[in-house]
């Protein structure tokens, strides 16, 4: 049995949107995530997958427009109408803003849509495979509120509501588990944050607080796999049973400049005494994120090509390109930004042109201060640090001039 394991498509991002496309009229920005969706759909068309699973966060707002739900509904329908069941669970950012509201995905369950399955409460689901049946024991995201009472949480600290939270949400599962059908397959697919996972993106897209879980919570040996959504950055916190966080499909800012994006294909191998299980990463051709870094000395001449040579070196196509440059006070005005933004015109997206500008010390004479010297001993020590290329015995000489003729005038 093939699965196919995503999660936390974000559709509607519109960071470092480059503008629109006039064919379409949909921004690049959405014409990037809706690619790397379309490459999950193109390899579970193409490599026999028997069921698509998807983690949660299909949109990035609660109330997606009828165009961002438009393209998503397009390509779970070429899944489905190609035979291939797609489970999609209920994430935070797909839940509505108030109790009774329906969810971003409730339309499929009210059409009825053959080979869709929607996951908006936890349980149990039975999915008909071409591999065979599979149990998917459902943990959507869970609103506090549906939870706990606010009687119940009236006198409590965060920690101590989470601590609450964990406790009902473990009973739940430890239930679910219970009823599983010995001898069938079986994966938990959740949405939720894991105490030991490593943050990403989402960091700046979370709405509220966070209940958190601990790893123990879910990797249960009962199940084969357990398939994560929520966290954007891909990892593997166990291989017994695999807990996985596929990530994001698309990368959303410079915080992901260096994670790889994709998705998990997971195999499930039936054996007489116990199963057998791989899972394996498989990248998507995410939009690239690249910082140009550049220190620019202070004896450059010219600072302007300094920052293009930089440039140069690297490959900006189709990137959203930010360059941070590093630059003293007095070399900072040579700079000119328009070259820069020449030099970067291949690129998608120019995020910034940042100048980090250090002020430069005025170089001290030792044993000196201003208050206690005559305006000769002054133009006498300046002259012996700064050691100029014109014979100082001239210089002091003219400055001897000036400082009469002043004197004079007072």
């Amino acid at each position: 049995m093939r699965i196919l394991h995503f999660a936390d498509l974000h559709l509607g991002v519109e960071n470092y949107s480059g503008g629109i496309n006039p064919e379409t009229g949909l921004s690049w920005r959405l014409h990037s995530f809706l690619a790397a969706l379309d490459e999950v759909v193109a390899y579970a068309l193409n490599n026999d997958i028997d069921l698509v699973l998807f983690c949660g966060d299909a949109y990035r707002s609660r109330e997606p427009s009828q165009t961002h739900q438009r393209e998503f509904a397009r390509r779970i329908w070429k899944l489905a109408s190609a035979g291939i069941p797609v489970f999609l669970l209920i994430g935070n950012h797909d839940l509505p803003n108030a109790i009774g509201r329906a969810t971003t995905m409730e339309i499929f369950r009210t059409l009825e849509i053959e080979n869709v399955i929607v996951a908006n409460a936890p349980g149990n689901y039975r999915v008909e495979t071409k591999a065979g049946p599979l149990q998917v024991v459902a943990l959507p995201w869970a609103r506090r509120s549906a939870l706990l009472s606010r009687e119940e949480t009236k006198n409590l600290t965060f920690d101590e509501v989470n601590e609450r939270l964990e406790r009902i949400i473990t009973d739940r599962l430890n239930q679910e588990v219970a009823a599983l059908e010995q001898g069938l397959p079986a994966i938990l697919a959740a949405h939720v944050s894991l105490s030991n996972a490593k943050y990403g993106s989402e960091r700046g897209m979370i709405m509220g607080h966070d209940y958190v879980l601990l790893q123990s919570n879910v990797a249960n040996p009962a199940f084969d796999y357990v398939a994560l959504g929520h966290i954007h950055k891909q990892q593997v916190l166990c291989e017994n049973p695999p807990v996985v966080y596929p990530g994001s499909l698309q990368r959303i800012d410079f915080s992901e400049e260096e994670d790889e994006k994709g998705f998990f294909v997971v195999e499930i191998f039936p054996k007489k005494q116990e199963r057998r299980v791989s899972f394996e990463f498989h990248p998507v051709r995410a939009r690239r994120f690249l910082t140009i870094r550049v220190n620019v000395g202070v004896q450059e001449a010219d600072p302007t090509q300094a920052v293009l040579s930089a440039i140069a070196r690297h490959d900006v196509t189709d990137s959203i390109v930010r360059v941070q440059v590093a630059i003293t006070e007095r070399l900072a005005g040579l700079l000119s930004e328009g070259e820069i933004r020449r030099a970067l015109k291949e690129a998608h997206f120019i995020a910034a042109i940042a100048r980090d500008v250090a002020r430069e010390r005025r170089q001290r004479m030792a044993g000196w201060s201003a208050e206690g010297i005559t305006p000769r001993e002054a133009l006498k020590a300046y002259l012996e640090v700064k050691k100029p290329e014109v014979e100082p015995k001239l210089l002091l000489e003219y400055g001897e001039r000036l400082i009469q003729e002043s004197e004079s005038e007072e």
